[in-house]
């Protein structure tokens, strides 16, 4: 008897099961399609007659587009449930790669991606939802960093695979891109329907016009307050995630990706080695110290002068942003409940997507004015106001 409640136990402990393994061939799949029209699109939209100005909305509108409709949209997945919005928001994607491979005008090019920003933000709140749901709360934070690791490896071989394809033409890698919103689309509909109370479905008939009129009672308020403190971090993620190769040639340092390399080695590392506990050690404990080496890690690199430092930035930083994500939404998801998942998910997109969307085009000044130094000083300093906001924050809602 003892040994058959141990086995249920360790089954509904499990984190790798088939539904785990199905959405993580998803989210790498969602990725290598994203990562290869982000980089390819600014030369298609100076091939068609746009300045490398425009180039650079591509990206901008998209982060923003997504950030702003992420806590609706995480609301209306609540609403639907995560498997059917996944299956719409692959089709409908796959319908903006074709128009993608069609446009000539750059400036349909930029409305259209303003739409697709709506839509992707839905796909990545009913992801994350639906992975929240699957997980065993016990073990919530560790699963979120394994399944983050589908859109590290996808962002690591998305980018050389698009430029490859876009060799053969802008059609052609449209196109590839289509039979990949495709197979994500059979993916999602490959994943089993969760439960009605977890999906939230067997409600009145939704009505999107009310549910927009109604948004603010749709918001999960108390995230987005908490999900600020991504927001300080992602302000400086996005500075250096565009700058430090940058950085790096100025200062003479090679390889160019040194930081970015070091960051990802320390992520990945960390994640493995310490991920596993984070639920154990608790969310809250793990949380503070990875704001702190986040802002350290900004630190140092702004006053790096050779590999060594650089290197070592790299790594405080990739070490404290590969645990904070997971422990913080796995906190933000226990707060909100399985109910509300969704709109917990989009409130943490919101925040992220609009840090990372202002610390690139913000930092980008600075740079232009002060230098590389300031800027990533400044981002330092608001990295730094992290850790002390979410104490306040946290102290008026979870206890």
């Amino acid at each position: 008897m003892a040994s058959s409640d141990a086995e249920q136990a360790g089954r509904q402990d499990a984190l790798f099961t088939p539904r785990f393994f199905t959405l993580f061939a998803f989210t790498f799949t969602v990725f290598v399609s994203m990562f290869q029209l982000l980089p390819t699109a600014p030369y298609r939209i100076l091939a068609i007659g746009g300045s490398t100005a425009v180039a650079g909305l591509f990206l901008g509108l998209l982060t923003y587009a997504s950030a702003l409709s992420a806590p609706l949209s995480g609301s209306i997945v609540d609403r639907l449930g995560q498997r059917r919005v996944l299956i719409v928001t692959s089709l409908v994607i796959a319908g903006f790669s074709t128009l993608y491979a069609v446009t000539t005008d750059y400036r349909i090019m930029l409305g259209l991606v303003v739409l697709h920003g709506i839509f992707w933000s839905g796909l990545l709140t009913a992801s994350g939802a639906y992975m929240a749901a699957i997980l065993p709360p016990s073990r919530r934070a560790e699963g979120l960093g394994y399944w983050g690791f589908a859109s590290i490896f996808a962002i690591g071989v998305a980018p050389s695979l698009g430029f490859v394809v876009y060799h053969f033409g802008w059609f052609t890698m449209c196109f590839e891109m289509v039979a990949l919103n495709l197979l994500m689309a059979f993916i999602a509909w490959r994943l089993p329907e969760l439960p009605a109370h977890t999906a939230s479905e067997g409600r009145a008939p939704f009505d999107l016009i009310e549910h927009v009129q109604q948004f603010h009672q749709h918001v999960e308020w108390r995230v987005v307050l908490l999900s600020i403190t991504m927001s300080l971090v992602a302000f400086g993620y996005g500075a250096l995630t565009s700058f430090s190769a940058l950085f790096a040639d100025w200062l003479g340092v090679t390889p160019r990706g040194l930081f970015l390399i070091a960051m990802a080695v320390t992520m990945l590392g960390g994640r493995l080695l310490i991920g596993r506990a984070i639920d154990r050690i608790g969310h809250r404990r793990v949380l503070l110290p990875s704001l702190v080496a986040c802002a350290v890690g900004m630190a140092v690199t702004a006053v790096a002068h050779g590999p060594v430092v650089l290197a070592l930035g790299g790594g405080l930083f990739g070490l404290g942003f590969g645990l904070m994500w997971p422990a913080f939404a796995a906190l933000a998801l226990g707060l909100s409940g399985p109910a509300r998942s969704g709109a917990a998910y989009g409130a943490m997109i919101a925040a992220f997507d609009t840090g990372i969307g202002t610390g690139s085009s913000a930092l980008g000044s600075i740079v232009a004015k002060f230098g590389y130094r300031p800027a990533f000083g400044f981002a330092a300093v608001l990295a730094a106001l992290a850790a002390p906001y979410f104490l306040l924050v946290e102290k008026r809602f979870t206890r």
